[in-house]
């Protein structure tokens, strides 16, 4: 079954989850971010049927989430390496951990907690602040229009601001 394309939707949430928003992509940018780089680590890892771990490994290569490079020890193997996009979805992964450390009915059975690698201590709980520095909660927040940028009009003089037009 073919997914429909959420690309082109309004919402900026639909189209981080046409790019993301199945499991095994996820947990794969978990395991690039984890420093797992080949095709046979992420089988090993995720116990992922090959064909599936191709098709996901190729769209988040094609959506600019990994990139290929030649193995870093000289063999003719490729390796997945993680894009800027790709290690933009960090803070995705840690809020989605820190979510189920809070709401699993059994979080003692979570195996690893995230710690800070210089210190050994866990990280502090993500939130999110106002440009003026309040804590603030999904009550606190709407959605409005995105303001409309001015259509530029390539070799027309705008007069529009200028004195003595």
């Amino acid at each position: 079954m073919k997914r429909t394309s959420l690309e082109r939707a309004e919402c900026p949430i639909a189209r981080s989850l046409d790019a993301i928003g199945d499991w095994w992509s996820l947990l794969i940018i978990r395991d690039a971010l984890l420093d797992r780089r080949r095709f046979g680590e992420f089988q090993r890892s995720l116990g992922l049927a090959k064909n599936i771990l191709t098709v996901r490994l190729r769209t988040l290569v094609d959506k600019g989430i990994l990139k290929t490079a030649p193995a870093s020890d000289g063999s003719a193997y490729q390796e997945y390496v993680p894009t800027l996009k790709g290690r933009g979805v960090f803070p995705i992964l840690v809020a989605l951990r820190q979510w189920s450390e809070k709401f699993d009915r059994h979080p003692e059975q979570i195996a690893t907690i995230l710690v800070d690698r210089d210190n050994g201590r866990p990280v502090r709980k993500l939130e999110l602040y106002s440009l003026d520095g309040r804590l603030l909660s999904a009550a606190d927040t709407t959605l409005k229009p995105r303001p409309r940028r001015a259509k530029r009009h390539p070799g027309r003089l705008s007069l529009k601001g200028r004195r003595g037009a």
